[in-house]
């Protein structure tokens, strides 16, 4: 049985707006992509962004990478897939984004995000116990 894991998929078109003049999607676009996926996924925990407030502690992302493997081109529908990789000290986040004709990988990246405390604007060294117990709940009834 394969282990359990945090995972979404969210399925996009992309917009004239984040094409540059030749049609291919801008590079910091493809952020942007990312941040569908990883919000699809935390909201399986129902953590998404305000309920992380509302725990006391802000995420800001520290480390971010994304390594360009084919052109995503405007008005290209595409699949970005988000991966929970590690979360006992950080959360870390993989993403690998496809075309969703072919399903040929364009792009795979990860960000890094640490929880900070919203009062005392302290980093914390291990994730706070709100959301391990949200995770651990969520893989124990996978």
């Amino acid at each position: 049985m394969p282990e359990a894991t945090l995972q979404a998929e969210v399925t996009l078109r992309t917009a004239f707006q984040d094409a540059d003049p030749m049609g291919v999607i801008y590079h910091g676009n493809y952020f942007r992509f990312f941040e569908e996926a990883r919000r699809a996924m935390m909201e399986q925990l129902d953590y998404g962004y305000m309920a992380m407030k509302e725990s006391g502690y802000m995420w800001p992302i520290i480390d971010a990478a994304v390594r360009y493997v084919k052109p995503i081109k405007f008005d290209q529908s595409i699949i970005v897939t988000a991966k929970l990789t590690e979360w006992e000290n950080r959360l870390r986040t993989d993403y690998v984004i496809y075309d969703a004709a072919t399903r040929k990988r364009l792009t795979k990246g990860h960000t890094i995000q640490v929880a900070v405390s919203i009062d005392t604007e302290e980093m914390c060294f291990v994730s706070p116990t709100v959301f391990t117990q949200k995770l651990e709940a969520y893989l124990s009834a996978q």
